[in-house]
């Protein structure tokens, strides 16, 4: 078999986050693999697998989930809202942002992983206003690239909002997300005082000093050491929040890669960062949600 490079890993990069089309991250796929053949056997180790198993299925009775629609910032949204079966008092929100392939079945499979930990999990569709996500990926990506971003931030604010007076929580709301999700979470800590913690995984910075100053939540950072793209951001965040004096915590799981949490792409999850991730987000999200 031909072995998986940091070069191919780059490209598929380059092509689910930037400018290189399909027909050009195949080209080059080819040329670093040495054949069509080898370019088109290695794809799927780099594509996320929704024929994976679930962690938690669907039907697993020790959580309840249900399909939900509520006010968005100008518009319905419409979300995959899961709780613990076993829950008896009420419980600390988590909103769940997906990558730029929408609502996913594996995330929402993580939603219902985050319902067991003790949380009411919401993991809004935040292409639910533009038709919901479809079930081909490159078309759910070109579908990201369409969006306001206002009315994209709007809809987070009004996620939380939801979430917080659901007669199920405490009325504390935490954020999760991955790679744009990670993006969104620190962009809903600027964009909204009422959130009460944030997780980013992998997630785009911003870059307004300015903007920056105005977060409130604790915030809860994870990025992969082979994230060049990303990680290019890190310093000038923290320098910012030292600045402004904010509440956060950066950890760099070395020699792993963007999306490393997502067990479904073979060639870039990392099950030792992914669980040591995991502990520390669930453990922050109890602390800051209680």
């Amino acid at each position: 078999m031909i072995p998986v490079t940091q070069a191919m890993i780059d490209a598929y990069d380059e092509y689910t986050h930037l400018t290189l089309d399909r027909r050009g991250f195949m080209e080059k796929l080819t040329k670093l693999a040495g054949s069509g053949a080898a370019a088109a056997a290695i794809v799927p180790l780099l594509a996320a697998n929704s024929a994976r198993a679930a962690v938690v299925a669907e039907d697993d009775e020790r959580v309840k989930g249900e399909e939900v629609s509520y006010p968005g910032g100008a518009g319905e949204m419409k979300g995959y809202l899961v709780r613990p079966a076993d829950a008896t008092g009420k419980l600390p929100g988590v909103i769940v942002i997906h990558e730029n392939r929408g609502l996913n079945p594996h995330i929402r499979d993580v939603t219902r992983r985050i319902a067991l930990e003790g949380f009411l999990a919401l993991a809004p569709d935040f292409l639910a206003p533009y038709g919901g996500t479809p079930t081909d990926e490159d078309k759910a990506r070109d579908m990201f690239s369409t969006l306001d971003p206002a009315r994209t931030i709007a809809d987070a604010v009004a996620s939380v909002a939801f979430l917080k007076s659901n007669e199920g929580g405490n009325g504390k709301v935490g954020a999760v997300g991955f790679c744009w999700g990670g993006g969104m979470v620190n962009m809903l800590a600027v964009n909204d005082p009422d959130l009460d913690a944030a997780v980013a995984y992998y997630g785009a910075q911003p870059k307004d000093a300015a903007a920056i100053a105005k977060i409130k939540a604790p915030l809860l950072l994870h990025y992969a050491g082979r994230d060049e793209r990303i990680n290019a951001g890190i310093e000038a965040y923290k320098k910012e929040l030292d600045v402004a004096g904010k509440e956060y915590q950066v950890f760099v799981y070395e020699d792993v890669q963007h999306a490393f949490n997502n067990d479904t792409s073979e060639a870039r999850y990392n099950k030792e960062a992914a669980d040591l991730a995991w502990g520390r987000t669930v453990a922050f999200l109890k602390e800051k949600l209680a």
